[in-house]
């Protein structure tokens, strides 16, 4: 299934994305719905509550105060990691239930207010932050939701800065205009991009090698794929050695195709069949092709073997390299990202060789293009290993 985490500040408006991707067929698990669960009368947690932070946090009919709780617990930061240390166990087996009971084909939308703060972004297939300006959150919470304005003032500063959750962010809703306007935006993300992508994940499909046309720099591109490259870190178990963004979308500032390449480092080509499953699983399904071109000097196809694997999710295209350590495969991609970045000349050149390999693919499509596109790039990289090997 799809994990899709939902998040965003305090009157963002998390609950109008939630409703709509349910209406569209999501699964939704609501994690403060679970956490009012998990704290009702007669429940572990509540008497966990009452244990460290006394009766004054229960109502006169025995249930929790939240309002008398919250002016406790999100006083100082000891009594807030007490809160949690008691409330996210008891949410996290209960979320990991509705997970197992969902269908297999589900797009699960996990609303998850914390998740930037909790550092649950790795875990998520994709991420959807909706954003509202603080002010504008802070006065939807005071008039319609009758929340008490310091109380709501000190909740959103506790909270994860824009920065951090647009850092987390694969896909920013902007909900600072009117209510209706989100409605469409929420719904072409669906048929456009979770859908397909819940296909490719159950089928084992990559979501295309994308164009080959280069696009202008983009400078979300390291973000990105520091997105990408947390979730593999989570997938790999700890069998990398390194995980690292490669290629052009690593070099500030240049123009390049827009697809992804990061290149994981492993000890062997045995851990690297190893990762297949956990990989695919995590939305990154495996790539039949299995070497890279021998370089002259060095031209023996099995020290050029590796494996790959590719991005199911069509918005945003992403080639996974996963080399062995110490291989010329694995040195060539680093040494020829690093000249790249130190050195403006080659930058030109290889921009030229990108420039007319483009050409030579226009009005080409599928693996044709591709193939055009490499004609012209495979020889002078060729040119290039030769010079990083003799400097």
């Amino acid at each position: 299934m799809l994990r899709i985490g939902l998040t965003g500040g305090m009157g963002a408006g998390k609950s109008t994305v939630a409703r709509i991707l349910t209406e569209l067929g999501g699964v939704l698990i609501d994690s403060d719905v679970i956490a009012r669960e998990v704290v009702a009368p007669g429940t572990e947690g509540l008497a966990a509550l009452v244990a460290r932070f006394g009766a004054g946090i229960l109502a006169a009919d025995g249930s929790l105060d939240r309002p008398a709780l919250a002016a406790i617990a999100f006083a100082d930061d000891e009594s807030r990691a007490a809160l949690n240390g008691i409330v996210h166990p008891l949410v996290g087996k209960r979320t990991a239930e509705l997970f197992a009971a969902a269908p297999a084909d589900a797009v699960v939308v996990q609303d998850v207010p914390l998740l930037v703060e909790n550092n649950l972004a790795p875990m998520m297939n994709l991420v959807l932050v909706v954003h509202a300006p603080a002010e504008l959150r802070l006065r939807r919470l005071v008039e319609f939701r009758g929340v008490d304005e310091a109380d709501a003032r000190a909740r959103i500063a506790s909270q994860a800065t824009d920065e951090q959750r647009r850092a987390a962010a694969d896909v920013w809703l902007d909900n600072s205009g009117e209510p209706a306007a989100l409605d469409p935006v929420v719904r072409a993300l669906w048929a456009e991009r979770l859908l397909p992508f819940e296909q490719n994940l159950r089928t084992g499909t990559a979501a295309g090698p994308g164009s080959v046309e280069l696009a202008e720099p983009d400078p979300e591109w390291p973000a990105q794929a520091q997105r990408l490259i947390a979730r593999l870190w989570l997938a790999c178990g700890g069998v990398a050695k390194a995980i690292e963004h490669t290629g052009s979308t690593a070099i500030p500032d240049f123009p390049a195709k827009d697809v992804l390449d990061i290149q994981i480092t492993v000890p062997s080509l045995e851990a690297a069949d190893g990762l297949r499953d956990g990989l695919t699983a995590a939305g990154f399904p495996v790539n039949e092709h299995r070497f890279d071109n021998p370089k002259p000097g060095d031209d023996d196809p099995a020290r050029w073997e590796k494996r790959l694997h590719n991005s199911a999710d069509p918005g945003r295209p992403a080639n996974i390299h996963l080399r062995v350590a110490g291989s010329p495969g694995a040195r060539f991609v680093l040494a020829f990202r690093d000249a790249l970045r130190a050195d403006p000349e080659l930058r030109a050149e290889y921009l030229a060789v990108k420039r007319k390999a483009a050409a030579e693919a226009e009005g080409l499509t599928g693996r044709a293009a591709m193939d055009a596109y490499l004609a012209v790039k495979e020889p002078w990289f060729d040119e290039v290993y030769a010079r990083l090997s003799a400097s």
